[in-house]
């Protein structure tokens, strides 16, 4: 019988698990179950939902090497005993922007980017970490370790915990501690004096583990032999189930809009538009992340009383622009740009541009213009293009589909749906178990394409302009 290798995704929205062949990549069997809505969760729930997600998955007695993806950022403070101290703070509580704030102050955007690959913004741990020191003071005192989602999960799929409570079998990888912001991808190691900064005090953290290294055993139910793969951020995971080389650009249109590239050297950008993190395989991520994904076709779906199929119906009967119409769709605040206490806007709203498929397509257009922002970001330092692939469950509307090629003046791919992250995780698992070089190649799922038309590219600029004048009009000051 071949190997078996399982995958877990465990996303803001929900815990995923992918049962696959370790050889082909054939999937055997997948499970699913919710996670909590907010912005901040106790971990136990994500636990929960594991436990859930793999009985509905049929188990894994049969697997013989997992591994965990999993959203990025989330502060996990654990004390002494192995216990979690508070619900953890995702990457989308913005709660410490004015944490970010300070840390730049005391050290400047130029050396945050040299020191690690990015300059603080409310996502990342180093600043939630900073809120907890200032906020909860008592409660910063007690943390005698802190990990990431995916960092904690594993270590439970290990059997740690308050009942056994090693913190030094701790373990992570790359791509994750690059999102912590007290990482440095240069030196390829924690920046301790920057934890300190943040928290007031030295603590545990995982050991960053090679990409294709193990992180020990399960002790999960029977199974006591499963081999537990490094594990990695949700991007890097996605990254790696898609096969991303160097040229390919995905933008993800999730619960936040994610623009990422594959590249052979770290990036460094003073500006904070492009996060240097580090991916699945020993090379790096850099990404442009915005708050506001496909949530922004919901909202626009509510305003207009439609479902996601007539939001797109009406935005492909609207022309190209929408006739100067621009949504700014900054509905939770804003990462890229950093406003964090921004708010979305309509522009150019008038009689004429006042009907439902202009506001459709305005939406539309305005959750892609975000993105292409993030694009900008990445080709100005360089990023090669050679391919742009749309995913996420945003990505299912046609309408995004059809208006990305007019906003991108570029030729699109859609990937066919799949549980990226998961089957990330479970090709790394793969990996680990052959103990190869290289990650196993597993055949990737065909892909549609969308050909950008002349009249296609010859509205781009007028769209983009249109909308950075909209957007600059928007932004307040930090």
């Amino acid at each position: 019988m071949p190997p078996i290798v399982a995958g877990i995704d465990s996303s803001t929205q929900s815990c995923k698990v992918v049962i696959r062949d370790a050889e082909t990549g054939t999937l055997l069997r997948e499970g699913r179950a919710k996670h909590p809505d907010g912005t901040e969760v106790d971990p136990a729930r994500w636990w929960a939902a594991l436990e859930t997600a793999v009985d509905d998955a049929g188990g894994i007695d049969d697997v013989d090497a997992l591994s965990v993806g999993g959203q990025q950022h989330g502060m996990v403070a654990l004390d002494e005993a192995g216990r979690v101290i508070r619900p953890a703070l995702l990457w989308n509580d913005t709660r410490s922007a004015s944490a970010a704030t300070e840390l730049i102050a005391e050290l400047g955007l130029e050396e945050w980017a040299r020191a690690t690959g990015l300059v603080p913004v409310a996502s990342f741990t180093v600043t939630k970490l900073r809120w907890l020191a200032e906020q909860e003071p008592d409660n910063a005192a007690r943390v005698a370790a802190v990990a990431l989602p995916h960092d904690w999960l594993t270590w439970r799929l290990a059997g740690y915990g308050p009942d056994n409570p090693d913190l030094d079998a701790l373990t992570t990888d790359r791509s994750d501690a690059s999102g912590t912001g007290y990482w440095s991808p240069l030196d390829d190691d924690y920046r301790r004096d920057l934890l300190v900064r943040a928290l007031g005090h030295d603590c545990t953290l995982p050991r960053v583990i090679a990409p294709n290294g193990r992180a020990g055993t399960t002790a999960y139910g029977s199974n006591h032999h499963a081999l537990l793969g490094p594990g990695a951020g949700d991007n890097a995971g996605a990254a790696l189930g898609l096969g991303m080389r160097e040229g390919d650009v995905v933008l993800s249109i999730g619960t936040s809009g994610v623009v990422s590239a594959v590249s052979a050297q770290p990036v460094v950008d003073v500006t904070g538009t492009v996060a240097g993190f580090a991916d699945a395989t020993g090379h790096f991520l850099p990404l442009a992340v915005t708050l506001n994904g496909a949530r922004v076709l919901d909202a626009a779906g509510r305003m207009l009383g439609v479902d996601h199929a007539g939001l797109a119906e009406l935005a492909l009967s609207a022309p190209r622009g929408s006739d100067g119409l621009v949504l700014v769709p900054y509905l939770e605040g804003e990462r890229t740009p950093n406003r964090p206490t921004s708010t979305g806007a309509f522009h150019g709203l008038t009689l004429g541009t006042s009907r439902p498929a202009h506001l459709a397509r305005a939406a539309v257009e305005g959750l892609l213009n975000g993105l292409a922002d993030g694009l900008a970001g990445l080709t100005a330092l360089g990023t090669r293009v050679d391919r742009v692939s749309l995913i996420g469950g945003g990505a299912q509307s046609e309408a995004v589909r059809r208006c990305a090629t007019s906003v991108f003046g570029m030729d699109i791919e859609v990937p066919a749906p799949g549980e990226y992250v998961a089957d990330g995780a479970a090709r790394q698992a793969a990996w680990v178990l052959s103990g190869g070089s290289e990650p196993p190649v597993w055949e990737r799922a065909g892909s549609i394409s969308y050909a950008a038309t002349d009249e296609d590219r010859s509205a781009t600029a007028g769209i983009r302009d249109r909308y950075a004048e909209a957007r600059d009009l928007t932004l307040p000051k930090l």
